[in-house]
């Protein structure tokens, strides 16, 4: 299976602004989902926003307005574009798919198995 592999992380101050890069996804199901997860240490992982192969959308309350999620097929590439940055956005954001058959973790409705090593963003006050 072609691994998850993140780019784009980085520290920024608050309102800035970062994009986020996912390679290696695939749909291997019809409804299929692609998605972006991300974790402070000491605190559960937690689904910021999510993508159908059918391109439908869904997003955190907490982001919703200003991270948007997005996908080139042709370069099997997935992104997360974040705007309006803040302080509590700062986690390790990793990328998610469903490969193989493990167990399935639910997120926004989306089911996923398989995650990225991740990327840092931290945004400064």
């Amino acid at each position: 299976q072609v691994p998850l592999v993140e780019s784009g992380g980085g520290s920024v101050q608050a309102g800035g602004s970062l994009r986020l890069s996912c390679s290696g996804y695939e749909y291997s199901y019809s409804g299929d989902c692609m998605g972006w997860f991300r974790q402070v240490s000491g605190k559960q992982r937690e689904a910021v926003a999510v993508i159908r192969s059918d391109g439908v959308t869904r997003y955190a309350d907490s982001v919703k307005g200003r991270f948007t999620i997005s996908k080139d097929n042709a370069e099997n590439t997935l992104y997360l574009q974040m705007n309006s940055l803040k302080p509590e956005d700062t986690a390790m954001y990793s990328c998610a798919a469903r490969k193989g058959s493990l167990r399935l973790v639910n997120g926004l409705d989306c089911w996923f198995n398989a995650w990225g090593q991740g990327t840092q963003v931290t945004v400064s006050s």
